[in-house]
């Protein structure tokens, strides 16, 4: 590849980079690129290590020709197991063990090395490989992400050459830094969701974090809380706390997310979250149906738990509708985007009711009374109650007994709730 379109290149990946271009497609035009300019790559493949709960990094591929791989692939810990095994044989590991940046391989003789993936790539009809690992300095690492990986093969019998080697030398830099510009976009879009919330964190990323900076919204609240979380956790071993708590709170969120609701909050067992919508009843039917998907994963996990021989609870969830505050909360350094507001207040007092009246779930009646017919003949009253902290006293309603006792009604809730 001559100069004058390796500059082409560059000036391309710094523009895609700039704009966002995603990873895959940067390789993708990238190989193309080098292609029509005359260099014959046949496969390439890029990943970095990333700050993500689930997975350690992220891959990308990009062949000559269509295959049955998906372009983009995650991985997960390399620290252990059937993972470390294949790492360890991996020419990047061998690379960062040695302090080399980069290796190339005939794939002819590949026989003479005990490294992963070079004997499929050989026997595919690839001749020259070559790898490279650019290191990150210090100021920027993030977390594990502290090098960019890629290689690169070709099937021509004569290998890259070195017009061809000079060429991914001074180009892939600048591809990494594309990608790594892109996977820094990734981490902050995964660490918002993860620790402010789905509809926070865009609301974060898109600009609003001054302090103060809030909007008055009508909102439905849920509270729930785990029953006897105390008493089990004081029963436990401190290595299964943590497990206990993980298990039953992703069984409320998944349930929240899965009927369109916001996580806002959680707090030790406790979790705070709202359902929004332009027509409120719908908001309140969504919050309902997160309900009874929630008991539908306690039981599950509870099965799974009992046959572990490991703690089982259930939970108490309030439900109330109120006007809050929703925004940034707190000083200059340290901001919460949370709601606030009496209702707040309100809806965890709800939720505390629930052990004294024996009942899983609480509704306010400012709840139920904005529910269509259909929903409020399925909520019950069980009494007028003060509420600590509350001026005023109120009736608390909740789900009728003959929905979980009768199953032609239990169906007509499960078609209420999905209607």
């Amino acid at each position: 590849m001559e100069l004058t379109p390796r500059l082409r290149l560059m000036n391309w990946l710094v523009r895609q980079g700039l704009t966002g271009t995603p990873e895959n497609d940067l390789l993708r035009g990238f190989c193309e690129r080098c292609r029509a300019a005359g260099l014959p790559l046949s496969r390439g493949l890029v990943f970095i290590d990333t700050l993500h709960p689930i997975f350690e990094g992220r891959g990308f591929r990009w062949n000559e020709t269509e295959t049955n791989e998906s372009d983009v692939f995650e991985y997960g810990s390399t620290s252990e197991g059937t993972a470390a095994q294949n790492w360890r044989r991996s020419t990047f590991y061998h690379m960062l063990e040695h302090g080399h940046e980069e290796i190339q391989i005939d794939l002819a003789e590949c026989d003479r090395f005990d490294f992963s993936m070079i004997d499929e790539l050989a026997a595919k009809g690839h001749k020259h490989f070559v790898a490279f690992v650019h290191r990150f300095g210090e100021a920027g690492m993030l977390g594990q992400m502290d090098c960019f990986y890629s290689y690169w093969v070709t099937r021509r019998d004569e290998g890259f050459g070195e017009q061809g080697l000079a060429a991914l030398r001074d180009l892939v830099p600048v591809l990494g830094l594309a990608v790594k510009s892109a996977a820094q976009v990734d981490i902050a879009r995964t660490l918002g969701r993860v620790y402010l919330g789905r509809d926070a964190s865009e609301q974060v990323l898109r600009g609003r974090i001054a302090r103060g900076v809030t909007e008055w919204i009508n909102a439905v609240l849920w509270f729930s809380d785990l029953r006897g979380s105390t008493a089990i956790s004081e029963s436990i071993g401190p290595d299964e706390i943590i497990p206990f708590l993980n298990d039953y709170a992703q069984a409320s969120i998944d349930a929240i997310h899965e009927a369109g609701g916001e996580v806002l909050k959680l707090i030790g067992d406790g979790v705070l979250a709202m359902f929004t919508h332009e027509n409120m009843a719908a908001a309140k039917r969504a919050a309902l149906r997160a309900e009874h998907r929630f008991r539908r994963n306690i039981e599950a996990l509870n099965g799974r738990r009992a046959g572990e021989g490991r703690p089982v609870t259930t939970a108490y969830v309030g439900l109330h509708v109120g006007e809050v505050f929703y925004g940034n909360i707190g000083s200059e350094d340290r901001l919460d985007f949370t709601v606030v507001g009496p209702a707040v207040n309100e809806v965890s007092r709800i939720a505390s009711m629930c052990n004294s009246v024996d009942r899983e779930l609480l509704t306010s009646s400012a709840f139920r009374a904005g529910l269509d017919a259909t929903g409020r003949n399925y909520l019950v009253s069980t009494g007028r109650f003060a509420l600590r902290g509350i001026s005023r006293a109120q009736d608390l309603y909740t789900l009728d007994p003959d929905v979980a006792a009768d199953e032609v009604m239990a169906g007509k809730y499960e078609r209420y709730l999905a209607g």
